[in-house]
């Protein structure tokens, strides 16, 4: 059985001329996981190298100029994730002369967008306040000085019109002196204005100065604000297309710049981290043991000599064998197997060293998920959708990784499908398949296997048939968490818990042996005899009662650390977990059966539901034929999904997953985001 990958520490000890090449070199290889001076793992004792209280920002002009050049694709719109970091480099001098010219030149046109934006605004209002008053004719010094009129006339938003208006219904008169009615004129007795003043504060009435003999606008002034209008307009217009000219002529600079500067920015975040002194840095960090010469050959060259690398095993690491320091975990798979580690890591990650259960997991997802999913045609769509998501043609983000497993499920669910005679619910299209199957082996009938509901008594045993063969897997599973348990603790020298305990050889020997007796009871008639009792009794006792045979293995004392009676009542409370937790694994099992049998049924509707409105050769009946399927696989897929993961965890997982290792996860360059 495979095991995790077999890990090193490396310590590069990098002068402060390289350290930028090496970090880039170390983050395009995306294989390094740094151990940074916070939690450092010592090898063979401490080094003899001065930190530095804090690393020098070598870098701070290079981040403004990242800021600059990332705020300026924001603000022109343009799409960085497009930008493959390891096609990235750090800047060189010419680069950051670039740099800063692209960035005065987009530097320049904002501000003179600014200026004209802000001129096109500032002749508007002019505009909207000169038009709010064209229309009064009369000098307002005349209308203001009637004795029984209390004349207001001011700001407020638009959109506050028809609130004022029918607030002040009934004490006061509210006329819009402008089109967009941002200007009113609010005409009442004087004898009110105090509450009419209320009313128009709590609506942000904002009071406009009038010159005593005004008395109108001149019709030159509104045709010299229209032409200064048009005129600003126009200079916005052209600055739009100036900014877009920038944009074409500039994109594929500005995002190279940037993909650069955002390399160095993340170079410098990784280098402020390392040990330090005033000219040498220090880096140690894990890598996969087949990855060392290859980095030893390359960094040796990057630097042309000028790096002192030291290599150390797992055990050399004195943090590590004192249990300071875990091995991060490193799983090595091909593309299929590889899809499924994200289900085991979102548990935990297994203990560096011990058995990897990502193939295991691989398998039993298939399998269990073809089952409890049968349907060709439906499994198909499956298989398809894995294809496009492979050749990405349907892009899903991150789910595009997990291509592989759309295409296994596929597969897993046509093939259980091609047994049920079941493509999208119907048997009547695989008919002739299972007639020639069947005629191979003797009287052809069809389905192979039939799930659907049927008069056919034989269906029974069929389904049957089904929870016995889900039990069975059930029993495999459960079985392969226990002997991996076994194994793993042998592998980290922990024979205590391998021998005794409820997943060790003792629960093992009573699980195996029970589920052979109740087979030998039900096929061959066996009857109980004193040696089962014994050796079901034996084993029981020793995965319950484990405790001091555990600790005398481990040469711990006191044998029974809290007493006799704790030690009494827990193994009871153990037996009785032993009983049950077996009992609820096996039959937990039969769910696969019973989904299997549902997926069917569910099928079975779909067509009856089709029949009854009218068939497929109508459109109803396509419809709800489409709409159906549709429901079920979407639906049912994720439930059955969720169903096949829980199962993995409680059942699989369980036996084995006790301690949580620490996920490998090797430095690696940001993509940038648009944010």
């Amino acid at each position: 059985m495979a095991r995790t990958a077999q890990m090193k520490l490396l310590e590069l000890m990098v002068l402060k001329e390289d350290i930028s090449p090496v970090v880039e070199y170390i983050g395009k290889k995306e294989n390094f996981q740094f151990v940074t001076k916070k939690h450092a793992a010592k090898p063979n004792g401490k080094l003899n190298v001065a930190e530095s209280n804090a690393a020098l920002n070598l870098f701070s002009a290079d981040a403004e100029t990242y800021s600059q050049l990332k705020s300026a694709c924001i603000e022109l719109q343009i799409d960085t994730s497009s930008i493959d970091m390891k096609n990235c480099s750090a800047p060189t001098d010419f680069e950051r002369n670039e740099a800063a010219r692209l960035i005065e030149s987009y530097t320049a046109l904002k501000q003179r967008n600014e200026a004209a934006s802000e001129n096109f605004v500032k002749i508007t209002d002019a505009r909207k306040e000169v038009l709010a008053f064209a229309n009064l004719k009369v000098p307002y010094s005349e209308l203001e000085h009637l004795s029984f009129l209390s004349m207001k006339i001011g700001r407020i938003a638009p959109s506050d019109f028809d609130k004022i208006k029918f607030a002040l219904d009934g004490s006061a008169q509210v006329i819009a002196l402008g089109e967009d009615k941002s200007h009113i004129l609010v005409a009442s007795s004087k004898k009110g204005r105090f509450a009419i003043d209320t009313e128009l504060k709590n609506y942000g009435f904002v009071p406009v100065e009038i010159p005593e003999n005004f008395n109108g606008v001149p019709e030159d002034v509104l045709q010299g604000l229209d032409k200064k209008l048009a005129e600003a307009r126009e200079a916005v217009d052209e600055l739009v297309v100036e900014r877009m000219n920038f944009v074409e002529t500039h994109k594929e600079k500005l995002l190279n710049l940037l993909g650069d500067f955002s390399l160095e920015v993340q170079i410098d975040s990784i280098t402020k981290d390392l040990e330090s002194t005033e000219l040498v840095y220090r880096i140690t960090g894990w890598i996969y043991v087949n990855d060392v010469q290859t980095y030893m050959k390359d960094l040796d060259e990057i630097t042309e000599g000028r790096i002192v690398i030291r290599e150390y095993d797992v055990h050399e690491v004195v943090d590590v064998v004192n249990g300071k320091e875990e091995v991060p975990v490193k799983l090595r798979h091909g593309s299929f197997v590889k899809s499924f580690e994200r289900m085991v890591f979102s548990y935990g990650a297994p203990v560096y060293g011990t058995i990897d259960p990502t193939p295991f997991v691989a398998v039993f997802f298939t399998i269990l998920f073809g089952i409890m999913f049968g349907d060709c045609g439906q499994g198909l769509c499956f298989l398809i959708l894995g294809i496009l998501m492979s050749l990405k043609v349907i892009k899903f983000g991150n789910w595009n990784k997990f291509a592989p497993i759309f295409m296994a499920i596929g597969i897993s669910s046509s093939v259980m499908g091609l047994l049920t005679g079941e493509f999208f619910g119907t048997e009547k299209i695989l008919e002739p398949f299972a007639l020639w199957v069947t005629g191979l082996f003797g009287h052809p009938h069809a389905p192979i296997l039939h799930l659907m509901p049927s008069d056919d008594p034989n269906s029974i045993y069929v389904m049957f048939g089904v929870f016995g063969v889900a039990v069975a897997i059930g029993f495999v599973i459960n079985t392969c968490g226990l002997v991996i348990n076994m194994i793993n603790n042998v592998i980290r020298k922990k024979y205590a818990e391998a021998l005794f305990g409820k997943n060790g050889l003792a629960g093992a020997v009573f699980f195996w042996y029970l589920i052979a007796l109740v087979l030998r009871i039900v096929l061959q008639h066996h009857k109980v005899a004193v040696y089962d009792i014994v050796i079901i009794a034996i084993a029981l006792f020793f995965a319950a009662f484990a405790e001091p045979f555990e600790r005398a293995m481990n040469k711990e004392k006191p044998l029974l650390e809290n007493g006799f009676g704790t030690y009494l009542i827990s193994s009871v409370v153990e037996l009785i977990e032993v009983f049950s937790g077996y009992l609820s694994n096996t039959i937990s099992f039969v769910r696969v059966g019973a989904f299997a049998l549902s997926h069917a049924v569910l099928n079975f509707t779909i067509m009856t539901l089709t029949t009854m409105c009218g068939g497929v050769a109508s459109v109803g009946g396509i419809i709800v034929l489409i709409l159906g399927n549709a429901l079920i696989i979407v639906l049912e897929g994720m439930i059955v999904a969720i169903q096949v993961i829980r199962l993995q965890y409680y059942e699989f997982f369980s036996k084995f997953f006790h301690e949580n290792g620490r996920e490998f996860k090797p430095f690696v360059f940001e993509p940038i985001s648009d944010k």
